[in-house]
Formats: structure tokens, sequence, C-alpha cells
């Protein structure tokens, strides 16, 4: 059954040595600082109109371990709404001090791949606070900090786990990540045509036009969209597209 719930405009904030930065197709070296106050910048967010946030741990995603906790924790702290967590998480012990942090869903990136097990032994421990982040590259899976790409498809990755209890697949494409040059909706429409799982957009969306674009696609299995760089340099005036949204 496909997505019948209010499409989503997720904002990101991504994590790196507790600062707020955004990065451009996923290269450390390649970030722009907005901030060393993650918390403050969540209840911004959140005072907003936000109904969800998204969180992601880039040193954690770089080491493969959790880094950052004092931030998450802080972040945690000051919300109200639901926080989603990815980056370095690698089995479950990690997965379940994430969740002790105040987190309500964890994303698992790249052990997905390595590890499909580690997913379904997530969801059976962890009900309902299991996501699936897919980052892909021409519609091929990338792993380890986007680094290698794989002969793994998108697709058939998510096939994996459609019985698995994964509560969302997070799909980000590589090139359009950070780049403002729009979400790669054919291809995410796609993927989440061949799946049961909700889908959530990640990567280019940069404009008001590119937010309705992806909603238009509620019916065929896409539940919302993840925006950083838009919101942060106001190309996307985030409390008026929660305004359109409702």
């Amino acid at each position: 059954m496909k997505n019948t719930t209010p499409f989503e405009l997720i904002p990101a904030i991504d994590l790196k040595g507790g600062h707020c930065v955004r990065l451009k197709q996923g290269r450390m070296d390649d970030a722009t600082d907005y901030g060393d106050d993650p918390a403050a910048m969540a209840a911004h967010w959140q005072s907003l109109g936000a109904k969800r946030l998204h969180v992601v741990d880039l040193d954690g995603a770089f080491a493969g371990k959790p880094a950052n906790q004092d931030a998450i924790r802080a972040i945690c702290a000051e919300m109200t709404i639901p926080v989603q967590l990815g980056g370095g998480l690698r089995d479950l012990s990690m997965i379940e001090a994430t969740l002790n942090l105040g987190i309500q869903r964890v994303i698992l990136g790249s052990i997905a791949v390595s590890k499909p097990s580690l997913v379904e032994e997530a969801c059976k421990a962890f009900p309902g606070q299991i996501c699936v982040g897919i980052d892909a590259k021409g519609g091929m899976v990338a792993v380890h900090g986007w680094d290698d790409v794989t002969d793994v498809s998108a697709i058939d990755l998510a096939l994996k786990f459609e019985d698995a209890g994964v509560a969302s697949i997070i799909y980000t494409d590589i090139a359009r990540d950070g780049m403002m040059t729009g979400p790669n909706i054919p291809e995410t429409v796609n993927l989440a045509k061949a799946i049961s799982i909700p889908v959530i957009v990640s990567g280019g969306v940069a404009k008001m036009d590119d937010v309705t674009a992806c909603a238009a696609h509620v019916g065929d299995g896409i539940c919302g969209a993840i925006t950083g760089r838009a919101i942060y340099e106001n190309s996307i005036d985030f409390a008026a597209a929660m305004r359109i949204l409702k």
C-alpha cells in the first residue's frame, strides 16, 4: 500500500566538528559552515513549522562510528518533533545508544549494503525506528562516505528490505546533493514505485517548485523531501513552504 500521509518537507542539519555544515556531493573538503550551535538551528526550523528534523553525523559517517554526541543530545533536548539521524551506525549497540539520546529514528546506510542482516535485526529490536539510507550515483549504490560505488542498484538494495519493517528509505542522488540543481525525481519515483516502503527524496531540492514536484508523487510512495542548503541560503522560504504544504 502506497503512502497516504501528508507530505513532509524536512530540514537537514549536517554535523561536522560540532558545527552545522553543508557539503557539495558529499565532499568533506567542500563544506559551508552555517554556525556552531546546532541545537539553536534545530529550534529555529522547529519554530518555522518543521514536523521532523533530519540530522547527519558526518564525522561519524566517515569514521564508521558515532561522533558529535554532545551536539545530538543538545538537539534532542530542544525538539518536540521527531528527529532522525544517520552516520556511522554499525551495530545494534550503537543504534540503541543513539536512540537513547532521544533520536526517534536511525538511518542505516553503508552497513545496509555490507550487512543487510543488521537492518532486519534492528527492525525487530526497534520496530518503526529504522530507516535505510540509499545513496546512489547513476542508480548504483555508493558507500563509505560516497567514496565507493558498488555494483548494486538502488532498487535491488531496497527490495531486500521489503518485508523487514523499514520505516522509510531515504534516497539521495549524490550528483545532486548540495548542488542546488533540483532533485532526481524520475529516478526516485522509479524506486518508490518498485517498493512498498515510503521513500524520502534527498539531494538537490533547491526551490519551491522542487518541493511541489516531489509532493505531487505522494501517491507513488514519496512521503517527504529533505532540504538543506536551499533553506540555509533562502532559495526556499521554509516557513512559506510549510504554509503551502498545509
